[in-house]
């Protein structure tokens, strides 16, 4: 995809302190462009986003937002461009489904939180979108997690970011949710020409939502493509360890579903 260059990341290493745990990144990711970060678990897909967004600094190298080094970003401006959904679990106390929604808007309401009829409107259509309407009077903690994690993407929404990062987004979720969750996506990007940076476990759901791939495995990135040059039976066996037989039983159960 070409269009313009949102996030680039420029010989990047991250990791916790000095400690590198993926090194020498090298990526570019334009305007309304899905990525989606595959790969097992522990293998540095949550680090690559964390860092992205500000979380955890960058061990050597630079991220750099619409042409801006990011570290140079205020809170603010990185509030208005940036937002970020993490897999830790969150419980806000005596907090109402409105009340955490309402709080995506606090890069455009200050400190004193005032919201003016335009963010009403946000957060009635963030409600909306995440079908979560119909509880946002109920407190947060009384929720299931898959209402939670529903809940939190609402929020997100509500802050009107140019880039969505979500950290294994699907979590928590049905099949159902998990669906319209990519379907939701589709609709952002296309609307609003949001860019979204995301990590799945599934692969077959990155291969519905993405427009490119990333494969982590080993903390290294060892290979970037469309999910037409990832999602072979070659790479998934090289990913995830697999045997090819044992892959072609995993992908006839899955066809298997109706």
């Amino acid at each position: 995809m070409s269009g313009k260059e949102v996030i680039k990341l420029n010989r990047l290493s991250v990791g916790y302190g000095r400690k590198v745990l993926i090194g020498d990144i090298g990526l570019s990711i334009d305007e309304g462009e899905i990525v989606t970060l595959i790969g097992p678990n522990g293998a540095g897909k949550s680090t690559i986003l964390k860092t992205i967004a500000r979380q955890l600094e960058p061990v050597v190298g630079d991220v750099y937002i619409e042409g801006k080094p990011l570290s140079k970003l205020s809170f603010h401006e990185l509030s208005e461009t940036v937002s970020i959904l993490l897999t830790e679990r969150v419980d806000p106390e005596l907090m109402t489904v409105r009340d955490v929604v309402e709080a995506g808007r606090y890069p455009y309401t200050g400190h004193m939180g005032m919201l003016q009829k335009r963010d009403e409107e946000v957060v009635e259509e963030a409600l909306a979108l995440c079908r979560i309407t119909d509880i946002s009077d109920r407190y947060f903690r009384e929720l299931s997690d898959g209402q939670k994690q529903r809940v939190m993407l609402a929020r997100t929404i509500a802050q009107e970011p140019k880039i969505l990062v979500l950290d294994e987004p699907t979590s928590y979720m049905d099949i159902k949710y998990k669906l319209e969750l990519l379907s939701l996506l589709k609709r952002l990007r296309d609307s609003r020409k949001m860019t979204i940076l995301l990590s799945l476990h599934e692969f077959e759901l990155a291969k519905v939502i993405s427009d490119r791939i990333i494969c982590v495995k080993d903390r290294d990135i060892i290979k970037v493509g469309t999910p037409e040059e990832i999602l072979n039976r070659k790479v998934l066996c090289e990913l995830y360890d697999i045997s090819p037989e044992n892959l072609e039983i995993l992908l006839q159960s899955m066809e298997s579903v109706v």
